[in-house]
């Protein structure tokens, strides 16, 4: 098991991973709550990568790699994941019209 230090390092390798064999490939997230640590792992069985943190604003982060892999396992392994990014996704959303008094 190796743990990656690099976020942007862990992401492309994960990604090649899943390109590599994307039927054998899985994501995990564990966090553990006594010692405020997420460890995000991929592995495809013969090799595992690990990225380990307790920073919060590493969430937005892992909520950007969900999106990747998302696409990737919907897409097929040779979609691009370059336009892929979280801020489309809540720009595409349509605002909510409140029930509030009309004035």
């Amino acid at each position: 098991m190796v743990y990656i230090s690099s976020w942007d390092e862990f992401v492309e390798r994960s990604v090649q991973l899943f390109r590599a064999d994307p039927d054998s490939t899985r994501y995990v997230m564990k966090y553990r709550h006594c010692d405020g640590k997420l460890v995000l792992k991929v592995t495809d069985n013969r090799e595992c990568l690990k990225f380990k943190t307790d920073q919060a604003q590493d969430a937005k982060k892992m909520e950007k790699l969900n999106n990747i892999f998302f696409t990737l396992m919907a897409r097929g392994p040779e979609a691009d994941v370059a336009e892929v990014t979280g801020k489309e996704q809540i720009d595409a959303q349509p605002t909510k019209k409140g029930r509030g008094r009309k004035q």
